[in-house]
This record gives structure tokens, sequence and C-alpha cells, in this order.
């Protein structure tokens, strides 16, 4: 730690705040948002104007992939590039925004609809609306990853719409305005005008650190501490607790300056800093990460615990065969690969495992990171950070995984721990015996468009999967649905740990059989634990299912759609959602059939693309046979890494009117090119590979191919 924290100035910010500037109105209105960049237009707040506010706004959106090539100033010369608005003469889609044209026009707020900020969890995001002058975000619901890099890195938010009105009237606001209804923690990190700076003030003893509403369970050294631990078993009249709770509960810093860590309960609402087992972070985040560190810590500075934390290049390992000429010659693909090299040197510097590109003839990444996370290192009852939004996926053997913003990730280089404010949690329950082919990407798909999601109101919750239908399927099958926990909006996602987990330790680890039933034992829900909402679902209704394009929640029966006859120019199968080795098992399935029995191949009208999410995937299909399988069918096998789904290799669309079909788990404008990409689970993506158009695979019946047609050039 740099000696001079202690001694270093920290002022709070003033109870009065004068924010004097333009107001920008993100609105579903091509001409509008174009008569404000352009023409000076300055729009007064009516009910008209807010009913047409842009909703869902994911993250894609305000910072396309390809501007996170740049991790510093430069990225306010960006913000809201990858906006989509509605031209309202001819109904198409636009995309207004240019360069450098929030920022030349004076901005100081930024308003929106519903769920500002959804998807990924990269913190270039605000950073860019900040360096481009946005001080203050309205919106009538945030994300809860977007909201907190906000609050990270100073940009104030708030639901309130008469902040704007007050803005635009040149009004000054008060501080309270911001920290109102907030626990005390994020109160102060508001106040000091970041979390680096109040994480200074606690460290000097001026900031305060709410205690545990229960007393501590006879706290332990911290560097005992891991994620198999479980405390001394006092427990004397613990309330009932979510497993999510009780992993809060055994990972609460008490005393930072004696390590002492873990406490009897906690309850939803109470906010403190929660020692981590494993914090990770890839190419996309660490350089960011490591500048912030370093500017903040001197060039001297040390990571703590080094050995804990993890970095991965498995974003951008493909992006020179994904990205266009014209960038190419605009530099960015030199900007990207600046990425790998700061992570790859900070990485040498501090004495951290880098998980990097395979050596050697194959390319590719060794690992995406949320794949080996799970295969190697997740244990039920740990308390795992990463800097992205699919970081829950290790919740599937019952670890408690979350997704934080660069600045968070920075922070736990510093001192292990990170800030949260316990959510509360919601519980979906299925049961009934599914029918043949539908997948836990089906349940999720269905979940995703019920209203309490569909609507915002699951945004920083926890979901817990429960229910007969979930403890039958196997850990990837989980590991789907708590992966897609970023698309819920959730805090994170996870399933009890159970027989399916232990045995995944033992066959998967190697693991000795005693060690993973000690580290499963108690990782469930207590009977009478509270939840703020119990969705049931009947598994045996539901349908193989696609979300057709835009939004994950925007599912539907494929049913529905095959009558359509959707033509595909593009199947992508895999991503860290669909890149594991019960989806490769799906993949062979459906191709095997098609192959043996009817003698199809992929569509000749089709290009398909199969991508795996480690190394150790690739192996399991090799030894399988499944290589051979998918290069007699027709299909591209691409190594490692997140390629198409984060619009950074083969399998992504060039042009607007070409249809793609993934098992990736987004479909946000421009997310995988700018077509139209449907979601579906991998039996329907390798089945339509085969038909040329949007179906689901029919066991033991033979598809209909689309008629072939020729293929555009270009």
């Amino acid at each position: 730690m740099a000696g001079d924290l202690l001694t270093r100035p920290t002022p709070r910010r003033p109870a009065t705040l004068d924010v004097r500037g333009r107001v920008l109105y993100l609105a579903d209105d091509t001409a509008l948002v174009r008569a404000q960049l352009y023409e000076g237009l300055d729009l007064e707040l009516s009910d008209e104007l807010r009913a047409r506010l842009r909703d869902q706004i994911s993250t894609d959106e305000i910072t396309p992939a390809y501007i996170c090539f740049f991790y510093d100033e430069t990225l306010g010369e960006f913000p809201y590039l990858g906006l989509r608005t509605t031209n309202p003469e001819s109904g198409a889609e636009d995309y207004p925004v240019g360069r450098a044209s929030v920022r030349d026009g004076g901005f100081v707020c930024s308003v929106a609809g519903m769920r500002r900020g959804k998807g990924s969890s990269r913190e270039q995001s605000p950073y860019a609306e900040l360096m481009a002058g946005i001080q203050v975000v309205v919106s009538e619901s945030i994300e809860r990853i977007y909201n907190e890099n906000c609050q990270n890195l100073g940009v104030l938010t708030t639901t309130d719409f008469g902040v704007a009105e007050r803005i635009a009237r040149g009004e000054p606001l008060r501080l309270e305005e911001f920290t109102r209804g907030k626990d005390e923690i994020t109160r102060q990190i508001i106040e000091y005008g970041g979390l680096f700076e109040f994480n200074v003030a606690r460290m000097q003893g001026r900031a305060t650190v709410p205690a545990p509403a229960c007393l501590p369970a006879a706290p332990r050294d911290g560097a005992e501490l891991s994620g198999g631990a479980t405390p001394d078993g006092s427990g004397a009249a613990s309330p009932p607790m979510t497993l999510a709770e009780k992993i809060f509960a055994r990972h609460w810093v008490v005393d930072p300056a004696d390590g002492k860590v873990g406490v009897d309960s906690v309850t939803p609402g109470e906010a403190g800093f929660f020692r981590t087992d494993i914090r990770f972070s890839h190419e996309y985040v660490t350089p960011m990460a490591a500048i912030f560190f370093e500017q903040k810590m001197g060039p001297e500075g040390r990571v703590r615990d080094p050995d804990s934390v993890l970095f991965f290049r498995d974003h951008l390992t493909f992006l020179h065969k994904a990205m266009s000429q014209e960038r190419i010659e605009e530099g960015l693909l030199e900007v990207a690969n600046q990425l790998e090299l700061k992570q790859r040197e900070f990485a040498e510097k501090q004495g951290i495992r880098l998980y990097g590109e395979q050596m050697g003839h194959r390319m590719g990444s060794v690992a995406i990171c949320h794949s080996k996370i799970l295969e190697d290192y997740a244990e039920p009852g740990m308390l795992i950070i990463g800097s992205d939004s699919h970081t829950p996926h290790a919740g599937a053997i019952g670890a408690l995984a979350f997704g934080v913003g660069t600045t968070a990730i920075f922070n736990s280089w510093i001192t292990r721990d990170v800030c949260v404010q316990i959510p509360p949690s919601f519980k979906v329950v299925i049961s009934g015996e599914p029918a043949e082919g539908v997948t836990a990407k089906d349940y999720m798909l269905e979940i995703l468009r019920h209203p309490y999601i569909r609507d915002g109101h699951a945004i920083g919750q926890i979901i817990e999967y429960a229910g007969p239908a979930v403890e039958a399927l196997p850990v990837d099958e989980r590991a789907t649905m708590t992966n897609m926990a970023a698309e819920v909006g959730a805090f994170t996602g996870l399933v009890a740990a159970d027989e399916e987990s232990v045995e995944y330790l033992v066959a998967e680890r190697g693991m000795d059989r005693a060690r993973a039933e000690a580290l499963a034992r108690d990782m469930h829900s207590d009977p009478g634990a509270d939840y703020v909402r119990v969705i049931e679902i009947d598994a045996s209704v539901i349908q193989p299912m696609a979300a057709r394009p835009n939004d994950p929640g925007n599912g539907v029966p494929l049913g529905e759609l095959e009558p359509e006859r959707i033509r595909i120019d593009i199947a992508y199968a895999g991503s860290c959602t669909a890149g594991k080795k019960e989806d490769m098992d799906m993949y062979a399935r459906v191709f095997r059939e098609m192959h043996d029995r009817w003698g199809l191949g992929v569509h000749p009208d089709v290009e398909c693309f199969i991508q795996c999410g480690s190394t150790d995937v690739r192996e399991y299909c090799r030894e399988r046979g499944y290589l051979d399988l998918f290069e007699r069918m027709g299909a591209t096998f691409i190594e490692p890494g997140c390629g198409a789904c984060i619009n950074a290799g083969p399998g992504i669309t060039t042009r607007p009117d070409e249809v793609s079909i993934s098992s990736q788990n987004r479909n946000f404008p421009g997310r995988s090119g700018p077509g139209q990409l449907y979601l579906a689970s991998p039996y329907s993506v390798a089945a339509s590979a085969v038909a040329g158009y949007v179906t689901a695979w029919k066991p033991g019946t033979r598809p209909r191919p689309a008629e072939v047609r020729r293929r555009l050039a270009g």
C-alpha cells in the first residue's frame, strides 16, 4: 500500500452542487436527438417527451465494443455512438449520435427511460459519459452494475426527473438529493466523490463503516478463509437465511486491521465490506484498472494477495478476423492490441497468473474467464468477483459470484474486499418434467419474458433457481441459468450445492469426495428464508424458445416463429453460456442424427461456427469425435474465446440485412454486428443451421431444409 494513503487529503463534496450545462434527452426519435446534438435545441420535459424516452439502453449502445479498446479520456469522444433510435418519418432504425457530439454539445445531464445501462458491466460506459462532460444521469430505473460504476467514478445518478428540470433552469442541486435513501456506505461513496476516495477515508478512519446488525461469530483470521470454510459452528439462534446471505455472513470483514472475518447472520439492506476468495478480470478491463491503480498507488504499488487474482485474455483473441478494413485503417486494431500488452505487462510486474493465448500454431485463448473459473476454481460457499456481468456463471456450483466494474476491481487489488449492500433474493422454482429437447436456455428465455423481470422489478436482486427441474440439471446447464442472471438484471444468480455439485467436483477436478461433500454441506437456503418474490414455472409446458432480435426478453415459443420460415445466414454455437461440455454434447447429438440418419449437413446458405469455452472443452470434443463430426457437417470449429458474442470474432453479421441465430446470452442492438440476431438453445441453433431457417430440433423428425439460394456477395 502506498505510504501516503494515510495522509492523503480526502475532501467531501459540498452540500450544494452547481451543475451548469445542457440536458440531453435520449429519446426514441432520431429527429429530436439530432436537433439536440447538432442544432442546439434544448427540450423541456413533458409527459409526452418522457413517454418517448428510450427504455432498455444497454451499455453496448452507450459504448459499442470497439469503443472499449480505449481506456483513457479519449472515451469522452464516444458516448452513445451505438444508441438506436427510430426515424419518425420512415420508421427505420437510426444511429444519430456522432463522434464528439455529446462532448462538444456542452451536456452535463443525460436522461433516459427504464432499465438504463443493462447488459455488460463495462465501466467504459459511464467513464465515457463522464469524460464527455456528463455529471448527472437521470433514468426511470437504472441497472445495478452500471449504477454502481457511475457512483464509483463520481457520476451522480437519480430516478428523480425533477433534477433534470432544475439543471435546465440553472438551479443549484442539493447533494442529499442523490444520497437520500442510500445505505451508509453508498452515501459516503457519493459524498467523497467515488469509491477510491471513500476507501482512502476509510483507511484513515475518517469514513464510517456500519457494524453488522448481529454480533460477530467468533471472528477468525482472514488468512485462513477459503471458499469452503465454514464459521466455527456456533451459529446460535441465527435467523433463517438464503444461500447468498449465508455466504455474505461468512465473508463479512468485521475488522480489516485484525483480519477478522465472519458474522452469524446478515439481512438484506445491510451494507459492508466482504472478503473475496477470487478476483478476476479480462483484457477489456484489466488495462483500465491497472492505469487507475498506478495513478492512485504509484508505479511501485503492489496488488494485495496476487495469488487470489486471475487475468484472462479471452475477449479479443479473434478480433483481427472480425474487424472491418476501415477500422483497421483507422488504427483500432493496433489500439486493441495494446490492451493485451498492458494486461500482460501488469500481470508480470505483479506476479498474477494470466490465462493468455495458446502458444504454438493454434490460435485462440486458453479459456474464457467464466469457463475456467467454474472448471478449476469456484467452490461452494466462495465469494467471487469478476470484471464481467456474466461472473454469476460460477453460481452453478453454489458460489456467490457477481460482476463489478473497473473501479471496484482495482480497489479490491488494494484491500482484497468488495463493498456490497446485501440485496434481497427472489426464487424461481421450476417443477415438472420437461419435454425432450427443452434445455436450461429455454427455461431462461421463458423466465426473461416474465413481467417481474421484463418490467425491471428484479434489477439488483439475487435470483435463486430451485425446484426439481433445476435439481435435475447437470452443473453445466445450471451455469447457463446463473450466467444469464446478467440478462435478468439481477445482482447474481445461484443454485444450491447438492450431490450433483459434489459429483462435478470429484469428476471434473479429481477432488477428494470427503472434501467435496464438506464444501457442499449447508450450502443451501434454510427453510423459512425470506424471499421478496417466488415465481413458479411448470417445465412441462415450456416449449423450445427463441428471443427475437434486440433483447433477450423478447422470447417466444419457436413454434410461433417456424411458420414464418425466417431464413438465416449464420448459426453461431458458442460463448461462455453455450461453449461448455454439455453444450457440445447437444450440438453433436443434433448433428449426428442429421448426418447419420438423414444424410444432411449444414445448409449451403448458412455459415455455422462452433466455439468452445476452453481448451479442456476442446479436448473433450476431440476425445468424443465431435471435431470430426462438426467438420463432416460443414461447421467451422473455433478455438476458445468470446468471439462473436462480443462482436470480435467469426460468426458476426456484417450487414443489417443478415440474420443469425446464436446460443449466446444477449442480442442487444449491435452486440454481434449490425444484423438481426435471434437467441436459442444449442439444440435449436444446430437444427437451424441444417434447416436454413429458425427452427427447433424435433428428435426423430426429418427437417425440411429451405430451398438453396445464391448467397449475396460481400
